[in-house]
């Protein structure tokens, strides 16, 4: 027995014209608060001034896309973080020694963290601190 498979599903269905119902939603929405402003003020250029951004709001409500996802997803991550409780954690951090205060082939008296994971990591960050600590023996690999 076959069966078929739904494809596309994730591409919405164009209902209005070349327009989804979402989009369609999105403009008839600003076009009638913008219709409202425009009966409300009596003055056009002040009108104009709200008219604009209402606008430009539900234009990129219908077609704007932030990483490949629709902006009233930017617009819904951005109330959740405002209005999310927040929590500030401070930890006092060790004085990190300069290279002025570091001594030549005085390496064993950094702290490196160890990194447990697997030891072709913990090679590749003793290199990359030893590198950068001793710029002097480095230069003079080089030559």
């Amino acid at each position: 027995m076959k069966f078929q498979v739904p494809q596309f599903i994730e591409i919405e269905d164009k209902i209005f014209g070349p327009l989804t119902l979402k989009q369609f939603i999105y403009l008839a929405g600003g076009s009638g608060i913008s219709f409202v402003i425009y009966s409300v003020i009596p003055y056009i250029v002040v009108a104009l001034f709200l008219i604009i951004p209402v606008m430009f709001f539900s234009v990129a409500l219908a077609f704007y896309k932030v990483n490949g996802k629709p902006f009233i997803f930017v617009i819904e991550s951005a109330f959740k973080y405002i209005l999310s409780n927040k929590l500030y954690l401070w930890q006092k951090r060790e004085k990190a020694i300069t290279k002025k205060e570091s001594l030549p082939g005085a390496t064993h008296l950094l702290k490196v963290p160890k990194l447990s994971e697997s030891k072709l990591k913990d090679l590749i960050w003793s290199l990359d601190i030893n590198e950068n600590i001793n710029p002097i023996t480095r230069d003079s690999k080089r030559l």
